[in-house]
């Protein structure tokens, strides 16, 4: 199975294309373009929109690597007509792995980019702060919390709530209309999407969207993808005892990648796990699985899987049962993302 080739416009003149380093980013991959993968607090797109918003026309048409992350410097040599290997030496995103490693520096710059001539809303007197850089869109709640931006920059949200007694350590972001329950504990570098709702211990990590770790667990070093839920307790190994390498599996490529000496879960959009999951050290999850069984999982669990057995979630099932978890968050599962969801199911099926 092969991710779907994407092409993404971000304006007349300029597309963002996914090739062959598409599969290198399995599971994410297989439902969105690599230009829709959060790295920061904003997708690569998002940060595309952001740098050439005052920018009303660029020299000629331009097809860019999906995978390639804009920065000031990049945008003043595209506005030039020297763009001889431009690419080649640019800042990019290789595979799955480099969201986590990219994370940190492009949570602090999409921080100053987005904040750049802007005023935070004003941070209620009672919450502990330490350091400046803390920025509240409107709509925030945030009361009896701890934000500590000392080690990194907090950004937080139009309309999202923090709930007391939570502890933050920058840098942090969290999207539109998200939550942090009650005596979370969040590490840096993590990063959140819209309508997330995070709880528990959350360590160096990143959660697309519309996704839930909203319980006691660890999650740490591991990448969730959008509409996951991870059941209460759900905790994931990030070091293995021996303290060696992590290698995680990638069938689009038929190979191992390198995770380094810390990596945790890397799980696909729309799966979920049973409460007191155990997630092993370095464990891939296709699309849509539903989570749940005995003792430490597998380190790779394919798309649509069922439990821990050989088994496929029955693909109506799992349709209706994202129709519920999307009408959570007042939202419907669209015909385009049940069509897309039907042609991976039919792909993992004919691996068998």
């Amino acid at each position: 199975m092969k991710s779907i080739l994407k092409l993404v416009l971000t304006m007349n003149s300029l597309s963002l294309v996914d090739g062959s380093f598409a599969d290198k980013f399995y599971p994410f991959s297989l439902t969105r373009s690599v230009a829709d993968i959060r790295c920061g607090i904003l997708t690569i797109r998002e940060k595309w929109t952001h740098y050439l918003k005052n920018i009303h026309q660029l020299p000629g048409e331009l097809s860019v690597p999906a995978n390639v992350i804009p920065n000031h410097s990049l945008i003043r040599s595209l506005l030039s007509k020297n763009r001889e290997d431009i690419f080649r030496y640019s800042n990019r995103l290789l595979d799955l792995t480099d969201i986590l490693r990219h994370n940190e520096s492009e949570l602090r710059n999409d921080f100053h980019l987005i904040t750049e001539g802007r005023s935070s809303e004003q941070v209620s007197g009672t919450n502990k702060i330490s350091g400046s850089d803390i920025f509240l869109e409107k709509g925030v709640s945030v009361e009896h919390c701890y934000l500590n931006a000392t080690q990194g920059p907090i950004y937080i949200g139009k309309d999202t709530q923090i709930m007391e007694g939570s502890m933050i350590r920058g840098p942090f972001s969290i999207g539109e209309k998200g939550i942090v329950k009650m005596g979370t504990k969040i590490y840096g570098a993590t990063s959140a999407g819209p309508g997330c709702i995070l709880g528990g211990e959350i360590k160096n990590s990143v959660l697309f969207g519309y996704s839930n770790k909203a319980h006691d667990g660890y999650l740490g070093d591991s990448v969730i993808g959008e509409w996951c839920n991870l059941g209460a307790g759900s905790s994931n190994s990030n070091v293995k005892n021996s303290g060696g390498n992590i290698r995680l599996w990638n069938p689009l490529v038929k190979s191992f990648i390198e995770g380094g000496a810390k990596c945790g879960l890397m799980m696909g959009d729309y799966s979920r796990s049973a409460i007191n999951t155990s997630f092993n050290t370095g464990t891939v999850v296709g699309v849509c699985c539903n989570v749940f069984g005995n003792g430490l999982t597998p380190t790779y669990l394919p798309s649509f899987a069922w439990g821990l057995s050989d088994m496929y979630y029955d693909f109506e099932k799992a349709i209706q049962h994202i129709e519920r978890w999307k009408k959570f968050k007042g939202m419907e599962l669209s015909e385009e993302e049940t069509k897309k969801l039907k042609y991976i199911f039919e792909q993992e099926k004919l691996q068998k």
